[in-house]
């Protein structure tokens, strides 16, 4: 039974596509490829069907991480579908919350740096749209510090479900 994953940020241009990519590469590294399915989606439409922020393609491809991106829009009715939608930052965890059907699909949303450790209350992945190259390589690095929390609590989660 595959488990699935989808990251979501504002635009799903920038910090969503570079999780979504980061989170595949943890995954197929883990030999866990068949098992679970990432994606991403953007909390605003914005940006649909764009391809992701060259900046981002830029950092992700300088971390030997692959980027093949199309920008969408969550929709409500993906909560069925999906196992857990990690926010990127509490905004993004609020609509959600208030997008979800019921209290099953919102308890589905979390915060992705919850899965750092060494994060501690500075759960957010700021957005780096605006601002310098920086920006992306600083999200790239919060991306990178809670994706093996992130793949310890899926593979957690699968081994319940087979239980």
């Amino acid at each position: 039974m595959t488990y699935r994953v989808c990251f979501v940020c504002t635009g799903n241009i920038c910090r969503s596509p570079m999780a979504e990519s980061v989170f595949r590469a943890h995954v197929a590294r883990a030999g866990l490829d068949e098992l679970v399915e990432v994606d991403s989606a953007g909390t605003d439409g914005w940006h649909e069907g764009d391809g992701a922020d060259e900046r981002t393609v830029a950092v992700l491809e300088a971390g030997g991480y692959e980027s093949d991106h199309a920008a969408r829009r969550f929709q409500a009715g993906w909560f069925s579908r999906l196992d857990l939608v990690i926010a990127l930052d509490t905004g993004h965890l609020k609509a959600l919350r208030r997008l979800a059907n019921s209290a099953e699909d919102a308890g589905k949303v979390r915060l992705l740096r919850s899965y750092d450790p060494a994060a501690g209350d500075a759960l957010d992945v700021p957005d780096p749209y605006y601002g310098q190259m920086g920006g992306f390589e600083e999200c790239l690095e919060m991306v990178e510090a809670a994706s093996p929390g992130l793949l310890a609590a899926v593979r957690e989660q699968m081994e319940e479900r087979a239980v």
